[in-house]
């Protein structure tokens, strides 16, 4: 008898187990895991398409040479602007916004974004986008952190505000290196389909940009927009 009520015990208790299993199965199957984007260090690697990203804090003397230059060329780049700097320089991120490049967002006190909380992040990207759309009406959707340096509540606080975090696979390093022949080397050696350059506004730069641009014309790529390079199917 007491055999028998033990294994009675034993089955209702596995019973009652397996019916929990499989509630908390049946809850889960209804909840969707959203996975975090990932920044994008290339653009699509299929086609003969690289970008020229400039990160601007500095350097508005030597923009409209910048500028003039991809015009030469028929190239059009990417600037990530920095929302503090723009204040100071309404009229340079207008000519900008009107030469047909593509304006984007680098935050607005250029802050170590990996040592800010979620809701900084968002407030660092938002007061830039905010900022630069008062000046000249560009709608910012792309966000290049300062120095590259971000975390996973960077990444998301740009997922929820529909940006996509841009990175690079090639920096020119122009902010320290002032040497023409090295900023050209860095940005045309080994360059692949997808590329995305990273530079600055410097005098150098200014001086590298017409060799860089070049050399990438003369191995067949086209200069394009970050945004044209990470969406060409």
């Amino acid at each position: 008898m007491k055999k028998n009520m033990l294994s009675y015990v034993v089955n209702l208790s596995l019973a009652l187990v397996l019916t929990l299993v499989g509630a908390v199965s049946f809850l889960g199957a209804g909840v969707k895991t959203v996975k975090a984007s990932s920044p994008y260090y290339n653009g699509n690697k299929s086609n003969m398409v690289v970008s020229i990203m400039f990160n601007v804090y500095g350097g508005e003397e030597y923009l409209d040479q910048i500028v003039e230059t991809l015009n030469v060329y028929d190239a059009k780049a990417t600037f990530f602007i920095g929302g503090v700097w723009a204040i100071k320089h309404e009229d340079a991120i207008i000519k900008l916004c009107k030469s047909g490049n593509e304006i984007a967002n680098h935050g607005y006190l250029h802050r170590d974004h990996k040592k800010l909380s979620y809701t900084q992040n968002k407030d660092e990207i938002k007061t830039a986008e905010r900022t630069i759309e008062g000046i000249c009406g560009a709608r910012t959707k792309l966000f290049a952190p300062p120095s590259g340096s971000f975390s996973a509540d960077t990444i998301k606080a740009c997922d929820d505000l529909g940006y996509k975090t841009i990175m690079w696979s090639k920096d020119t390093i122009d902010w320290r290196d002032q040497n023409v022949d090295l900023i050209v080397k860095r940005a045309t050696e080994n360059v692949l389909a997808g590329d995305l350059i990273l530079m600055h506004p410097t005098k150098c730069s200014a001086q590298a940009l017409p060799i860089i641009l070049q050399k990438l014309k003369s191995k067949n790529f086209q200069i394009k927009t970050v945004s044209e390079n990470i969406i060409i199917a």
